[in-house]
Order: C-alpha cells, then structure tokens, then sequence
C-alpha cells in the first residue's frame, strides 16, 4: 500500500530524511513516533506528494508517485495536518466539502453524493452542530475535529495523520481515535504521527521510531515498547508497565535523579523489567 525506498528528503540546503526504506500494508494503523525534529511531519508530507523527493522512491498503491497528478494523490490519500490555520471564513461545512474536490466535476460543482459524503463526515465526527459556523469562530479542538471530518470525507483507502487529536480534551482523544480504528477495521489503512507514547501503544499494534531523519526501530507494539528501547530513543529514563484493563504497554517518565518504584512482575511480562 505505501512503499518508500532509500528516501532522502528535505527543505533548501537541510536534508531532514536521510534513506528511510519502510513498507505499510494495507489495512495496518502504524504510529510513527521519535523524538523532535526526527522527521515523522517531513515524511507525511513526503507520501501526500506536498515536498519533492530528493532521491528514493514513494510508492502508493503499487504506484511511483513521482510525475502522477494531485487529483490522483488525492484520491488515494488524505491528511489530518497538526494545525488547521484557515484564513478565510469558511463555514465548516464548507471546509469539509474541500475534502471532496478530487472528485468534483470540471466546473469545480458538489454533487449530490459529495454533500452526503460531507454531512455523514461531519454526523462521524459529532462535528455536524458546527456546519453553519464560521471556521475562526469556533475553538481549536473544534477546528481541528472539523479537519478531521474534511479528510474523512475525501473517503481515502490512506490516511496520514499528523498529531490530528494534539488539540483535542482527553476524552475527544480518546473518541477520535475510536472511530480511527473503527475505519482501520472497515479496510482504511492509517498511519499516524504522535508524541503521545500511550496513546500510539493502546491503538497501533505496529510502531516505528525514527530519529535523526532515519528508522531507529520498527515493530510489532508488543514487541518493541519497552524500557530500554524508549529510553534510548527519548534520551531519557522511561519505564514501562501493562494498561490495567486492556494489558497493552505504557510508558511511565521517571524525572532526572530519581527511581521509579518497579513492579517486577508487571514490569517484565510487558518489558522485561530494567533498572534505574
């Protein structure tokens, strides 16, 4: 579904991604995680075909996207940005049809079935007492769950999103990503951008960690969340123990110069345990 071999990316004279090589099937939700300026936005901007390639190649559905039209793109792939900076007063309604132009005919004209696409997006999103609203008139976390309907809408088989729920309470996290992983199940394959390491562990049952613009660890969730692996990627002391209802990994941040407490048997069964 989305390829990338030996892919060297950047902005004028810095060379953000350095030979990233990474393969995602269809149907997975993999988060995409590592520490600041590691690369994980440059490389959602890469597949969305939004910066060139400097060499390598980016498949998308057994296609090279070098030299294929944005309407294609388009078509294949939509994307969730971190933020939704939107000058003009859109009503969101209005907003979330855009996610509807490659499909528009050439008088740039909605149909019927694209209206529906819209409303059902926004009804998904619990977003729909929003539509007649203007865009700066609502909040942030209202703004950007509008983004998010504007993808949903574009009815994609990919989705990149890029810290989508970064605004959002803890609660409206937590439904978003339900209804995530309500299309990964309905065949939408997702790859996401996160800083938060639970949050990336209770959804995507694959992670991988770039760092300094290359792959520094790629895996099943279970497999590769643990102690000593975030530690060393984070650059920090991190210990991790199972979720007490759904036992997937999560990770505990112990402050510089002390010791987390460790429940041993807890803390092996998830990470195989690890020392201060």
């Amino acid at each position: 579904m989305i390829e990338t071999a030996s892919l060297h990316c950047g902005y004028g004279d810095h060379e953000v991604l350095r030979g990233i090589s990474l393969e995602v099937r269809s149907g997975e939700m993999t988060g995409i995680l590592g520490p600041n300026g590691s690369g994980k936005t440059t490389l959602l901007l890469a597949l969305a075909g939004v910066i060139p390639v400097r060499s390598g190649t980016i498949r998308l559905a057994g296609r090279n996207i070098r030299g294929q039209r944005p309407r294609w793109i388009a078509r294949h792939v939509a994307s969730v940005p971190q933020r939704s900076d939107v000058s003009f007063p859109f009503k969101c309604l209005s907003l979330v049809l855009m996610g509807r132009y490659p499909y528009v005919d050439g008088w740039g004209r909605y149909s019927a079935r694209d209206l529906d696409a819209a409303v059902d997006a926004m009804e998904e999103t619990r977003t729909s007492h929003l539509a007649h609203r203007l865009i700066r008139e609502v909040s942030g976390g209202e703004a950007q769950t509008v983004t998010i309907a504007r993808a949903l809408a574009q009815e994609t088989e990919i989705l990149l999103l890029d810290e989508a729920t970064s605004n959002l309470d803890v609660a409206r996290k937590i439904e978003v990503f339900d209804l995530f992983a309500e299309k990964n199940r309905a065949g939408a394959t997702l790859l996401c951008v996160m800083h938060d390491l639970n949050l990336a562990a209770l959804y995507c049952k694959r992670l991988v960690f770039l760092k300094e613009g290359r792959v520094a660890l790629d895996g099943p969730t279970v497999e590769i969340f643990n102690d000593r692996n975030l530690s060393e990627i984070y650059g920090t002391q991190i210990r991790v123990s199972a979720h007490p209802v759904t036992g997937a990994p999560q990770a505990h941040f112990v402050p510089r110069g002390n010791c987390a407490p460790t429940d041993r048997a807890s803390s092996e069964s998830v990470s195989g345990g690890g020392k201060c």
